[in-house]
């Protein structure tokens, strides 16, 4: 408990819930090791202090430590700022240059928003973490570093795998060890710690008293969803400290600097990247399935009020198909002799009357299996676009990818 006090303490780590002290005790036990670890929270969490945490309490914190903002780094440039690059490589490449990765050879180096990494990018990132080796861009060159990755990321990697926009061979080797960083509204009474403490280093920046709140401001504080987490009460508590002049706070007015303030504190919503993903068409499967069971079901329900009003002689049978198949064929002659454009009311007579009825169709029990509907959707989406694998997947909502790898386990023939 004291080593977690002084950890706090180092690094300004304010709060004292169960999910923080979790993420403090796992980040200090897999530091003196050298596996990988994915750090996962909410935008404004506070993910950037974990991976220093492990770095100074690793063998290597005499060594650099380098973080890099993998979203803030242009698509064209990513690869030369990571692994360095040579003379005359592409324009603008003046003078060899020497990347993150070589520089913090014996060091650690984090990748902050790691899922905003391109494909080619991140191919080059494996083959780091796998083999230890890399080439600049524009040599032939192999290079070796011993690097420790620490990577993080805002966003749900799993959606983004799904969506073809991540490796997943890539997540798993970065995910060896998992840490959670715990969201704002998640922590409770930790919110009024982290107030106070903001309070007091505004008012010390700005030579002025600190602000004060009354018991209803701190169950607002308390009840708000801080869709900002951490980054936005630092934001909130520094506007009002130079705004306000008094500086013990009424309920309505910290309101006013709340957006969306509901008073009800509900879970916080997951955005989806993309709706189009596989999760979504699994979802429509088990609709069509429910949906047609409720069919069968209102089918049976309407025979079996006809047989009722008819002869009670004639049985029907739940699980037997045989007697709405032949109402069905009794209906279509019917229809078929008559020649009159209107519509012709069905005589339901006959199964008063006949008691042989001889059942000449076969009857075909209709799989409802996942895997067969997922074929079957599939070999309809690849026939409608003659075979085009890109178009076909659009059609489905899912990626290539996906496309590709359901094909190869599915064995279908294209």
């Amino acid at each position: 408990m004291k080593d977690l006090q002084n950890i706090k303490q180092r690094f300004s780590i304010i709060g004292n819930y169960e999910g923080l002290n979790r993420a403090i005790d796992i980040a200090v036990q897999v530091a003196p090791t050298d596996l990988s670890v994915l750090i996962t929270g909410e935008s404004g969490t506070g993910k950037e202090i974990f991976p220093q945490v492990i770095h100074s309490h690793s063998a290597r914190k005499h060594g650099p430590y380098i973080a890099v903002n993998c979203g803030a780094i242009p698509e064209g440039t990513i690869d030369s700022e990571l692994f360095g690059h040579e003379k005359g490589s592409f324009t603008g490449a003046t003078d060899s240059r020497k990347g993150y990765f070589e520089v913090a050879d014996g060091g650690t180096i984090f990748l902050d928003e790691v899922a905003e990494l391109p494909l080619s990018t991140q191919v080059r990132l494996l083959r780091v973490l796998e083999t230890g080796e890399y080439i600049r861009v524009g040599s032939s060159k192999v290079q070796k570093t011993n690097v420790r990755v620490i990577a993080a990321s805002n966003t749900d990697v799993s959606r983004a795998i799904d969506a073809g926009k991540f490796r997943e061979d890539l997540f798993y080797r970065l995910n060896t060890v998992p840490i959670r960083i715990p969201s704002l509204h998640e922590r409770g009474e930790d919110i009024l710690l982290l107030f106070r403490k903001f309070s007091v280093d505004f008012a010390e920046k700005y030579r002025m008293p600190a602000i004060k709140l009354d018991q209803e401001a701190k169950n607002v504080l308390l009840n708000y969803s801080w869709p900002g987490n951490v980054r936005q009460l630092k934001n909130i508590t520094e506007q009002i400290s130079i705004i306000e002049n008094d500086r013990e706070i009424k309920a309505a007015k910290l309101k006013e600097y709340l957006p969306d303030y509901d008073g009800i504190k509900l879970p916080a919503v997951i955005k989806k990247e993309d709706d189009k993903s596989f999760s979504s068409e699994r979802e429509i499967l088990y609709k069509i399935l429910f949906d047609m069971k409720s069919d069968m079901n209102d089918l049976k329900k309407l025979v079996y009020d006809l047989i009722q009003h008819g002869d009670t002689d004639v049985a029907f049978d739940e699980t037997n198909s045989r007697v709405v198949k032949n109402l069905f064929s009794e209906t279509k002659r019917e229809k078929s002799d008559s020649k009159v454009t209107e519509a012709t009311p069905v005589d339901f007579s006959p199964l008063q009357s006949r008691t042989d009825i001889q059942d000449t169709e076969e009857i075909i029990e209709e799989s409802l299996s996942l895997a067969d509907k997922e074929v079957e959707m599939i070999r309809k989406a690849l026939e409608k676009h003659n075979g085009k694998r890109k178009l076909a997947a659009h059609e489905l909502g899912i990626s290539e990818r996906t496309l590709y790898r359901k094909i190869k386990e599915y064995g279908i023939e294209m």
